[in-house]
């Protein structure tokens, strides 16, 4: 699924990025390290693709994936998928920022286009 571990195991992998994608979602943008935004994307993309095609399986998966958090799903398929309906994809965009003080490491912003 991911090829970034980012020093977690797996179940808390999965958690971290589930929590950071509905958070991109919900406030359209967050700040985090490059690794865990390059990472993240691919899941935002995915849940847009996602309401965008608007069956019930998909709706299912987006669900199961951010642990029914149903008013992220109803963000991503009644505001989202319209605003990107004739868009092919590249949803999300990653701008550097500096470094983080305490541990140095690159920080971005990940938000939607």
């Amino acid at each position: 699924m991911a090829y970034r571990k980012i020093g977690r195991e797996t179940r808390q992998r999965h958690s971290v990025f589930a929590g950071l994608t509905v958070d991109t979602i919900m406030n359209e943008g967050i700040i985090t390290t490059e690794a865990k935004a390059k990472e993240v994307r691919k899941f935002v993309d995915k849940m847009i693709t996602y309401g965008k095609r608007g069956t019930l399986v998909s709706r299912r998966k987006a669900l199961a994936f951010v642990y029914n958090n149903q008013e992220c799903v109803d963000k991503v398929f009644n505001e989202l998928a319209k605003r990107y309906e004739n868009r092919n994809g590249g949803y999300t965009r990653i701008i550097k920022l500096k470094e983080r003080i305490g541990d140095d490491a690159l920080q971005v912003r990940l938000e939607l286009v």
